[in-house]
């Protein structure tokens, strides 16, 4: 995972509450075994009409929108199944935060585990949100540090994100990262109590 401290980003709006996961991956892209390649089926039934081509209303393919890195929402967002695609094509499209007033659990935590900053803010300030993502080239930044979210505007507002996690971010470790830093105890303590010598 890459470290995440301050992104500065360009915001689209999707102003839909209960996204779940099989709208932002459907079922028929989860055959690949890579973490990647999944961001051109981000959406797919929304973005694309018959036969492939992008559908202009949805709010993704809007040119004001090409490039955003920090998409907003509403309401349960990734509800439904518990599938680890989601964060990955969320990802792989280029999103490295996502906004909402609540979240699913599971999707919640796949996005920590996987380097997607969720954030939670209030319904007012999410609406707020929404309403000036409409702007062309409308930004924000995120500081994981200071937990907070800010524009040039006079906006303001701070989230929270469990300690473990932030610090987990800020290194841009996995789990698994986190355990290489104890390799050595580990490997100290087996040579120590493991009554079976090869």
């Amino acid at each position: 995972m890459q470290p995440f401290t301050i992104h500065k980003g360009k915001v689209a709006g999707l102003d839909r509450a209960n996204i779940d996961t099989d709208q932002i991956i459907p079922k028929q892209f989860l055959k690949r075994i890579e973490r990647t390649g999944f961001g051109k089926f981000l959406f797919y039934d929304w973005r694309y009409l018959d036969g492939g081509k992008p559908n202009p209303d949805f709010e993704l393919n809007r040119p004001e929108n090409q490039g955003a890195t920090i998409l907003v929402a509403n309401e349960n967002f990734g509800c439904g199944s518990s599938r680890e695609h989601a964060p990955w094509a969320l990802q792989d499209y280029g999103f490295k935060a996502i906004i909402a007033p609540s979240f699913a659990d599971i999707f919640y935590n796949n996005c920590l585990k996987n380097g997607l900053l969720p954030i939670k803010l209030s319904k007012e300030d999410v609406n707020y949100l929404l309403k000036e993502s409409l702007s062309a080239d409308y930004e924000l930044t995120i500081s994981l540090e200071e937990q907070v979210v800010y524009d040039e505007k006079g906006f303001r507002a701070s989230f929270y994100i469990d300690p473990y996690r932030k610090q987990l971010m800020l290194k841009g470790w996995d789990e698994i990262d986190l355990t290489f830093v104890y390799e050595k105890h580990i490997a100290a303590y087996e040579e120590k109590n493991n009554p079976i010598r090869c």
